[in-house]
């Protein structure tokens, strides 16, 4: 391509310049670094003045509530809004989702009444005029799924057997390759697109998909002429590729940012951009127009307009995903292969925010850890997390086998090819609850409702676990059912009412599609099945036979203490219900694929269901994701981990095994020194088992307890909870006391 010839000056490879191909790029051009992190810079002057008004604007926002202002005059759209800027003498990267930090975008396309709704918590109403516009001529992806949904969908749904669905909100956890911008301009990205629509006759052997897939593709041509438009508004050429590092990093931000402004997707993640950004930077270094001064300020401006991103979201999802969070997932580091890792300068670059810019939960950093990555990068991401607790771990060496070495993370544990598969997510189905449906014979404890029929009530005067495991098998596989066909319909309504063009834009037309199952109630399930069958459970049974709560008698093993009697049943318990979800067809023909994670849902799925067979009470809150019961993995750090690393990620759980591990300070060493050497061994330790993800927490119970009630003394205090950070002041009462109530590991 010799036009390009200027801004690919210096760069080897001949492939990637034929076809789309970023990872070939990368492979052919990044440096691994292997040394440590004195190289690193403060913050520049720029990004301190950039910095210090966005604090002040945080403040302003917190003070009001959590959201400083809505547009209640234009609705969401990629060229719908006027430039915006922060300080625009001092900022190198540009480019807001409105005319205004911390602006929120009304979105009608995931349904009016949502809408509505987060408008009216927040204090505002939208322009009469605008709201009769767009309801009388629009029909919303939430209209649509309420239109086909079922009888037992509506139960399962109303009672909180399937829970968190995605129905009245964007389904979010597609990652656009943002990076495809910047190398080749939306031009060439353009000229793709149009050449797959070059085919004059329709395939009749699949013509609804292929009559679907043609109307796409014209409308990502037009989302891609929409982010040139959006582009020029900021005084961006982005029709050409990016000459420079500062623009291969704002030509990247413009195509995230257009998803931003397009959809309200639960997570709108970054993608894996560190290594993809310090080719650009280390050619601007070596010619001598870059300083590490500036490259850190380009990286520090990059990241600080990422944790700006905000959604207009209704109370009820907040209660479901607490701290108001967006997911802006940022995958680093990683192996090219065995040998070699993709740790760059720029993976060091990322990290550094946290000390220039203060804690903070977004973008949700995630390290892909493998053995192999450089061990000075492992400490120094060790020390991060024990000075900050705001990086997330994920094992490299258990997905790249299945994804290859160019994979992101969307939302908190979602690995996926960049560019070539999206996903489908699912929100989750309430095993817990599913497990007294087995002994309720289909009703709920709760309600009294009969949600499912054909099951017979167990009426044993003490449970039988043959007889209750016989039972739950039915339940799950009926449920199973449920789930894909609430699934299916949820997304082929949104892919008609609320396709996000400009994120598709930025992926192989023919892409493979991932539907994203998960389960709440995990080890709930596995510890109340494992008293049934090691101890003496006897239900109390209210005046319609319903099972309400329950007497136990006796000892019975816990997940969470690496006892194979207890963890063989877990392990069973998800393994049985993915094969029961693969039965059946699944929109779009994608592939299943099922997650442990609750977010901070977990609190909100135990208030709607009751006592379990394992002793906790209604109400309670379960534990979140993969973890063990609040208190119950009593057996030390290792053994807690040991237990959860046996999920099995590929043969099930390929969406994700969420872990979120606390430890006091004092049980990883006396020193810093000694506990970033512990920690780098207890992760280690932890992934060459196979396990997937693990949060780092490390701190102590007393602290999080003093900043509930003086909030004032920790305004930046950050945790991660359930796949992602969160500043603690912004979880309500009853998330930071289920936070507090969590194992806080004092040994390893």
């Amino acid at each position: 391509m010799e036009k390009n010839q200027n801004e690919w000056n210096g760069f080897v490879g001949e492939n990637w310049k034929n076809s789309i191909d970023v990872s070939a790029f990368i492979d052919q051009n990044y440096t691994e670094y292997t040394g440590d992190e004195d190289f690193l810079a403060p913050k520049s002057q720029k990004t301190t003045a950039v910095w210090d008004k966005c604090k002040k604007l945080l403040e302003k926002e917190t003070k009001k509530g959590g959201c400083l202002d809505v547009e209640t005059n234009i609705l969401s759209g990629i060229t719908a809004f006027k430039p915006g800027y922060i300080d625009k003498k001092n900022e190198v990267i540009v480019g807001l989702q409105t005319d205004a930090p911390l602006k929120r975008i009304v979105n009608m396309y995931g349904g009016t009444k949502i809408a509505l709704k987060a408008l009216e918590a927040h204090g505002y109403k939208l322009n009469p005029e605008v709201q009769k516009h767009f309801t009388t001529y629009r029909k919303t992806h939430n209209d649509g799924v309420f239109d086909a949904y079922t009888p037992i969908i509506r139960r399962a749904r109303k009672n909180g057997l399937l829970t968190g669905l995605p129905d009245g909100y964007g389904r979010g956890r597609i990652i656009g390759d943002y990076r495809r911008i910047a190398l080749y301009g939306i031009d060439r990205l353009i000229e793709e697109k149009q050449k797959d629509q070059q085919q004059d006759f329709l395939d009749e052997d699949n013509l609804e998909e292929n009559i679907r897939l043609r109307e796409e593709v014209s409308e990502q041509i037009r989302a891609l002429s929409q982010i040139k438009e959006m582009a020029k508004s900021y005084g961006c050429d982005i029709s050409r590729p990016a000459k420079n590092a500062q623009e291969a990093i704002q030509w990247s931000y413009f195509g995230y940012l257009a998803g931003a402004k397009e959809n309200n997707g639960a997570a709108t993640s970054m993608g894996r951009d560190a290594t993809f950004f310090d080719i650009y930077i280390e050619r601007d270094l070596k010619n001598g127009v870059l300083t590490e001064t500036e490259a850190q300020e380009l990286v520090d401006q990059f990241v600080i307009k990422l944790r700006l991103i905000r959604h207009l979201r209704t109370p009820e999802y907040d209660e479901l995903f607490a701290g108001d969070p967006t997911w802006v997932t940022e995958s680093l580091a990683g192996m090219f292969d065995d040998k070699h890792s993709f740790v760059t300068k720029t993976s060091f670059r990322f990290l550094h925010t946290l000390e220039n810019l203060d804690p903070s939960a977004e973008p949700n950093l995630t390290v892909l850890w493998s053995k192999n990555l450089p061990m000075a990068f492992k400490k120094y991401a060790s020390k991060i997390s024990i000075r900050t607790d705001s990086i997330q771990y994920e094992g490299d060496d258990t997905m790249r086998p299945l994804y290859g070495h160019d994979y992101a993370i969307s939302c908190c544990v979602s690995s996926m090819k960049e560019g070539k598969q999206m996903q489908f997510f699912g929100a989750r189905c309430n095993l817990a609850k599913s497990l007294l449906y087995a002994i309720n014979g289909g009703y709920d404890e709760i309600s009294g409702t009969k949600v499912i029929d054909g099951i017979e009530k167990i009426e044993d005067d003490v449970l039988d676990y043959q007889k209750v495991r016989k039972n739950y098998s039915k339940i799950l596989k009926t449920i199973a059912k449920i789930y894909v066909d609430a699934n299916n319909i949820i997304h082929y309504m949104h892919d008609k009412y609320a396709y996000e063009a400009s994120q598709m834009a930025l992926h192989d037309t023919h892409v493979e599609r991932l539907m994203a199952f998960g389960v709440a109630g995990f080890s709930c399930a596995a510890d109340s099945l494992s008293a049934i069958k090691y101890a003496k459970v006897t239900p109390i049974r209210n005046k319609d036979n319903i099972a309400t709560d329950f007497i136990i008698e006796g000892e019975f093993p816990k997940f969470g203490n690496d006892d194979n009697r207890v963890d063989d049943i877990a392990v069973e318990l998800i393994q049985e219900f993915y094969d029961c979800l693969k039965e059946h067809k699944l929109y779009r023909n994608a592939k299943a694929t099922l997650s442990l994670l609750t977010i901070t849902s977990n609190v909100m799925y135990g208030l709607k269901t009751g006592s379990t067979p394992d002793g906790r009470k209604a109400g309670q809150a379960f534990a979140p994701g993969a973890n063990p019961m609040h208190g119950r993995d009593c057996s030390g750090a290792l053994r807690s981990l040991n237990s959860v690393a046996k999920i099995p990620f590929a043969n099930c759980c390929q969406d994700g095994v969420s872990n979120t591990f606390s430890i006091v300070p004092s049980a990883l060493g006396h020193d810093e020194k000694e506990q970033i050497s512990n920690l780098v061994n207890i992760i280690d330790g932890y992934f060459i088992q196979g396990a997937q993800h693990i949060n780092v927490n490390v701190l102590n119970r007393e602290l999080l307890i003093d900043a509930m009630n003086n909030p004032y003394k920790y305004p930046n205090l950050t945790i991660r909870v359930s796949g992602y950070a969160v500043n603690f002041n912004k979880l309500d009462r009853a998330h930071q006391e289920e936070v507090i109530a969590r194992t806080f590991h004092e040994k390893r």
